[in-house]
């Protein structure tokens, strides 16, 4: 049903109105993620995890731990870790 140019920019103000006067709720931050954004989010923080995690070794082998104590820390092995995360 088409509007007139008068109705939609009272609708407009309304919702503009409304956006303004929002006052979140403690509900509205618990509603779950749809899945794609939930794929992203978790890809996100992997990649920020895997650059913290490069970091904290190049900042390790600056301290002189060796690669076998990285990789005990890892899970691994000292040469996985080295072959990982050493300079090529």
């Amino acid at each position: 049903m088409p509007r007139s140019l008068a109705e939609l920019i009272a609708n407009a103000d309304a919702l503009a109105d409304a956006f303004e006067n929002y006052e979140p709720q403690p509900g509205d931050f618990d509603a779950p993620l749809p899945p794609l954004m939930a794929v992203k989010l978790a890809a996100y923080r992997r990649a920020q995890a895997e650059k913290d995690l490069a970091e904290a070794i190049s900042q390790a082998r600056d301290a002189q731990l060796s690669w076998r104590e990285l990789g005990e820390a890892l899970g691994t092995s000292g040469e996985a870790a080295r072959q990982r995360y050493g300079v090529a």
